[in-house]
């Protein structure tokens, strides 16, 4: 399901429940929590080298724009299949459960090779995408508010570790979603399979999942405690 019907974009009732989730602490990380390191963004690479990006796939020279559902024409660029299936799903519940998106909000695969951070290399394998790059910069951490990480981290629970976010890494880029494993492996096909299954199935997958339930809330917990001491 790489070129997904696109359709009216409609508030998730669940982001209205969930906005008064930890509102306060969410006003206090805008307020003080943004104090990443700017030395980052003062560093930049040379330019990426070799024929592979950091997460071991392939540089290549060009992606297909992939639609995504719900955003009217939007589309990015993805390399095609299972990666660009799972980044579409990771996409498709932001755009749902967090903000609406407009032009300009997502980014995918790139040809340069100057980057902050050599896991945004993985751009020019088609592999990762940046959404609203521009408010979450590289070095900057907290831009979320609590309900929002709670629906981040319900979506990488969703990937079964097969996709890792920016806000974990050491210089957190908290607009930076990647694939997070090797070529042919076996995981990602499953997630990329049971995610269309949801596309093709009445009342699954994006916009139609309740992230505060304690199941997911156990596997998303228990994901993250991998994902940060990796």
């Amino acid at each position: 399901m790489n070129d997904p019907l696109s359709s009216t974009f409609r508030p998730d009732r669940r982001r209205i429940l969930l906005a008064g989730v930890g509102l306060a602490g969410g006003a206090a990380l805008w307020s003080g929590g943004m104090t990443g390191s700017a030395s980052a963004a003062e560093n930049e690479n040379p330019g990426w080298g070799g024929s592979a990006t950091e997460n071991g796939w392939p540089v290549i020279g060009e992606a297909p724009p992939h639609r995504i559902q719900g955003a009217g024409s939007l589309s990015v660029p993805l390399l095609a299949g299972d990666v660009a299936t799972v980044l579409l799903h990771v996409i498709r519940r932001f755009h749902y459960e967090i903000a609406g998106l407009e032009d300009g909000d997502v980014s995918g695969y790139a040809r340069h090779r100057r980057f902050t951070e050599d896991y945004e290399s993985n751009y020019l394998s088609g592999t990762a995408i940046a959404i609203r790059s521009g408010m979450y910069p590289v070095g900057v951490a907290g831009g979320f508010f609590p309900s929002e990480l709670l629906i981040i981290r319900d979506v990488l629970a969703d990937c079964e570790g097969t996709v890792s976010w920016g806000g974990d890494k050491r210089h957190a880029k908290e607009s930076h979603f990647e694939i997070a494993v090797k070529p042919g492996d076996p995981g990602l096909a499953r997630v990329a399979k049971k995610i269309t299954a949801w596309g093709n199935t009445q009342g699954e997958g994006a916009g139609a999942i309740d992230p505060t339930s304690s199941p997911r809330r156990r596997a998303a917990r228990a994901l993250e405690r991998r994902q940060r001491a990796a």
